[in-house]
């Protein structure tokens, strides 16, 4: 399995994620770690664990088919998450499109749609939900399964990781403890056509990933296939501006962090160094 990129990150790659928010790449991962962490998957879906943070959104929502299942924080508990956190190309990555010399494992999350799930993912971005705050964050969203506009691709307006905005943290399973009195995100999908946004997606394949910001808005839809799932890993680092911010409404950190408020986040066993390397 390879440890560092299948394909170089270029600067025409990390000039499309500072302009757009988002950046595709292809072909990153090899078959070894697809056929690894899709393995993985299944068994973290099937198999309970004590440390496990299982959100299934579909039986919550009161679905009647498919299943929409995230879990979050796998890495620390399960030593195929960690291995791909930590030794797979995925940190790597994340360093050169911030192009930062070194980077920090902040979490991981596991997306699951199974075939025929009608629920979607509404629009938002990912800060509001974090006790961090920082342009130096950035999510590695890897694809395990061919990914394309039946089963749930995800959609992007570009250039919103520079609009200025916080909006409301908007968790799938609607869980009240993310309530605030931040700005709803609204529902870009009413926008398609509009000359006003620049819409961004991608049909991929399993091994390519998707790169983006921590304020940039992101969506999809169902997934509508009556075959195929998607399913992929969400990896997310932080650089060397990240700073502690657990304001009210937002995640708890597996591990209990032990940093100060406005504070680096420089606690080495609940966030350790993932990549150093050249900028």
């Amino acid at each position: 399995m390879n440890r560092h990129p299948l394909n170089p990150v270029t600067d025409t790659d990390i000039d499309r994620y500072e302009a757009d928010g988002v950046v595709c790449l292809r072909s990153m991962f090899d078959a070894g770690w697809i056929a690894r962490m899709s393995a993985a998957v299944d068994r973290i879906m099937e198999t309970p664990h004590p440390l496990a943070r299982p959100r299934e959104v579909t039986r919550a929502l009161g679905g009647t088919r498919g299943r929409f299942h995230i879990n979050s924080f796998v890495w620390s508990w399960d030593p195929d998450f960690r291995d791909f956190a930590l030794h797979s190309p995925c940190a790597e990555i994340a360093g050169r499109i911030m192009r930062e010399t070194e980077v920090r494992m902040f979490y991981d999350q596991v997306f699951v749609k199974e075939p025929l799930t009608a629920e979607r993912t509404d629009w938002h971005h990912d800060l509001p939900f974090w006790p961090v705050r920082g342009e130096r964050i950035a999510s590695v969203w890897v694809a395990l399964t061919p990914v394309d506009t039946r089963n749930s691709n995800l959609e992007y307006i570009a250039g919103s990781h520079r609009w200025g905005k916080l909006y409301r943290a908007a968790v799938p399973d609607k869980d009240p403890a993310f309530a605030s009195g931040l700005e709803e995100c609204p529902d870009f999908s009413r926008e398609r056509g509009n000359p006003e946004y620049r819409f961004l997606s991608w049909t991929l394949a399993p091994g390519d990933c998707l790169v983006h910001h921590p304020l940039t808005v992101h969506g999809s839809e169902g997934n509508f296939s009556p075959l195929q799932r998607r399913a992929a890993i969400s990896v997310r680092y932080f650089g060397r501006d990240a700073v502690w911010d657990p304001r009210p409404a937002t995640m708890k950190v597996t591990g209990d962090p032990q940093v100060a408020t406005g504070c680096f986040p420089a606690d080495d066993r609940v966030f350790p160094i993932a990549w150093s390397g050249a900028a």
